[in-house]
C-alpha cells in the first residue's frame, strides 16, 4: 500500500475525551467558560456535534446570560440542532465526564492542539495541490505556501467582520490609559521630540515613507535614529532590510553613529583617543541590542515577506526598515511599466505591515522633478515612479537640507574642508552640522507640518535641534 493511501485512511488528529470534558467543564462552572474561550475555538473540535454545543455555549455567554445545562439547550433548541447533537441526555453525560472543572485549561488545550495539527495537514495538502498544479512564478507559490503555514503558527482569527462594541470598549480603555500616563507618544517612538509629537511614534500596521533626493539622509535617519532608538533605548527587536549597504558597512554606521565619530577619518585610521574611547563605548549597547540585518541585494518582496515572518515567529519584531523601495524587486510576473511594478511592491510592503502588525519604515527616491524647480522642498507628486506610493502610505516624510544643495554649487570648497577636516586641522575638524527639515507631507493619522532638526553629517545621525545651541554651529 502507497504511502498516500495509508496516509488517506488515517484517522485525523483528536481527542473525543477532551472535547467533551472541555464542553463539560463549561456547562457545569461559569468561570470555565472564560478559562476556556481563550484557549480554544470552534474550530479546534473535531465531531461536528461539539462544535455546534460549543457555538450554543459561545452564544449563551456572549449575552450575558448564565451558561448551563438549561440555556444552552434552550439555544441549541431555538436553532433546531438539540437532536443533531444527541438531545439534552447527550448534554447531561458531557457534564457526568468531567473528573473536574479545575483542569479545564488543560482539556482546552489538548483540543486546540488536535485541531493546530488538523489545520496543519489541510495546509499540507493545499501545498500539495498548488505544487501540482505546476506554477510559473515559483516564488509566488512559495510565498503562498509559507503564509498559510504562518498563519497556523500564529493562530489568527478567520471571522470576516467584528462588532463595533468591543472595539470601541478596547480603543477607549487604550485612550484612557494614555491619558493617565500623560503619555503624548503612543507607538514606537523615533528619538526626535519634535517628530515624536508630530506622529506619536511609529505605529503597528503603519507604512512609513522617508523620502528624499540622494545624500539627504534617508538611510541615516532610518537605521541611526529610528532602528537604533528602537533597539538600542527602547529594546523593541528590529529587522533592517539592506540593499544598497552591505551588513559591514551597516555595522559600521551604527557605530559611528552612536559613538558621534566620524566615518571617514574612522575608516583612514585618523581617530583621536576620544574618538576610539567613544567607539568602545558604543560597541556594548549595539552588540546586545535586538537587531537583524538582511542584505540581499535584489531581494524579491515575496522573499522580504517570507523572511519577515520568520523574524517575526522567532525574534518577535516590532519594527521593520527597508533602504530602500527602489531596488525591491517585485518578483517573476512582468509589469507593463516601472510604475506599475513599484506600485506592485509598495501594496506588498503595507500588506506586510497589516500581515505582521508591526510599523514598516520604507525608504524612498524622490524623481528629479525637484531639481527643476526653485523651490526644492519635496512635494507628494516628487515620490518617484508611482503615485502608490503615497496612496499604500500611512505617513510621508521628506528629508530636505539647503546646504545640500549649496554644496553642489561650492563642491571644490567643500572637499577642501572635508580633507582639512580628516587631517584634524583647525575648527574643521569639529562635527559639520546642517539644519534639516523633516517634512511631514502626509498623515494618515494626525497632522502635518515640517520639523527642524540637526543633521551632524561627520556621523550621519540626526538630532534634536535644541541639542547644538550655540548659534555659530548654524552658521
Amino acid at each position: 500500500m502507497s504511502d498516500d493511501r495509508r496516509t488517506s485512511d488515517r484517522l485525523p488528529p483528536q481527542d473525543l475525551d477532551a472535547e467533551q470534558a472541555t464542553l463539560g467543564a463549561m456547562l457545569m462552572e461559569p468561570g470555565a467558560v472564560s478559562r476556556a474561550m481563550t484557549i480554544v475555538s470552534e474550530e479546534d473540535f473535531y465531531r461536528e456535534a461539539h462544535r455546534e454545543i460549543f457555538s450554543a455555549i459561545r452564544t449563551v455567554d456572549e449575552a450575558h446570560n448564565p451558561v448551563d445545562l438549561v440555556t444552552v439547550a434552550a439555544e441549541l433548541r431555538r436553532r433546531e440542532k438539540l437532536s443533531a447533537v444527541g438531545g439534552g441526555e447527550y448534554l447531561t453525560r458531557l457534564i457526568g465526564s468531567v473528573p473536574t472543572t479545575a483542569h479545564v485549561i488543560r482539556y482546552a488545550t489538548i483540543v486546540h492542539e488536535k485541531g493546530v495539527l488538523r489545520r496543519l495537514i489541510q495546509a499540507g495538502s493545499a501545498i500539495q495541490a498548488l505544487a501540482y498544479d505546476n506554477p510559473e512564478d515559483l516564488q509566488t507559490a512559495l510565498d503562498q505556501a509559507e503564509q498559510q503555514i504562518f498563519e497556523i503558527a500564529q493562530q489568527r482569527s478567520t471571522k470576516d467582520y467584528e462588532e463595533i462594541g468591543p472595539l470601541v470598549e478596547a480603543t477607549f480603555g487604550y485612550l484612557q490609559q494614555a491619558r493617565d500616563q500623560k503619555e503624548f507618544i503612543t507607538g514606537i517612538p523615533t528619538g526626535l521630540r519634535q517628530l515624536d509629537e508630530i506622529t506619536s511614534g511609529l505605529h503597528r500596521g503603519e507604512l512609513i515613507i522617508i523620502a528624499g533626493r540622494p545624500s539627504m539622509g534617508k538611510t541615516s535617519l532610518m537605521v541611526n535614529n529610528i532602528a537604533m532608538h528602537a533597539a538600542v533605548v527602547k529594546k523593541v527587536p528590529t529587522g533592517i532590510f539592506s540593499l544598497e549597504m552591505g551588513s559591514a558597512h551597516l555595522a559600521e554606521m551604527l557605530l559611528c553613529g552612536r559613538a558621534r565619530v566620524n566615518s571617514w577619518r574612522l575608516k583612514r585610521g585618523l581617530t583621536t583617543p576620544e574618538d576610539w574611547g567613544r567607539i568602545g563605548q558604543a560597541v556594548g549597547p549595539i552588540s546586545e541590542a535586538p537587531i537583524f540585518i538582511d542584505d540581499t541585494p535584489g531581494i524579491s518582496v515575496m522573499e522580504m515577506r517570507s523572511k519577515a515572518r520568520r523574524m517575526k515567529s522567532q525574534h518577535d519584531i516590532g519594527l521593520i526598515c527597508v533602504d530602500y523601495l527602489q531596488l525591491v524587486s517585485a518578483g517573476q510576473k512582468s509589469y507593463e511599466s516601472r510604475h506599475q511594478e513599484i506600485g506592485a511592491v509598495a501594496r506588498a510592503v503595507k500588506a506586510m505591515a497589516r500581515e505582521l502588525n508591526i510599523p514598516v519604515v520604507l525608504a524612498s527616491q524622490l524623481s528629479r522633478n525637484v531639481e527643476r524647480r526653485e523651490n526644492k522642498r519635496p512635494i507628494l507628486s516628487d515620490l518617484a515612479e508611482s503615485g502608490s506610493i503615497e496612496a499604500e502610505a500611512d505617513l510621508v516624510c521628506f528629508l530636505y537640507r539647503d546646504s545640500y544643495y549649496q554644496q553642489k554649487k561650492d563642491a571644490e570648497e567643500v572637499e577642501a574642508k572635508a580633507q582639512a577636516a580628516a587631517k584634524g586641522q583647525g575648527d574643521d575638524a569639529r562635527d559639520q552640522i546642517d539644519i534639516a527639515e523633516a517634512i511631514v507631507a502626509k498623515h494618515r493619522n494626525g497632522p502635518v507640518g515640517t520639523v527642524k532638526l540637526a543633521f551632524n553629517q561627520n556621523s550621519r545621525i540626526f538630532e534634536n535641534i535644541d541639542v547644538f545651541r550655540s548659534a555659530e554651529v548654524y552658521e
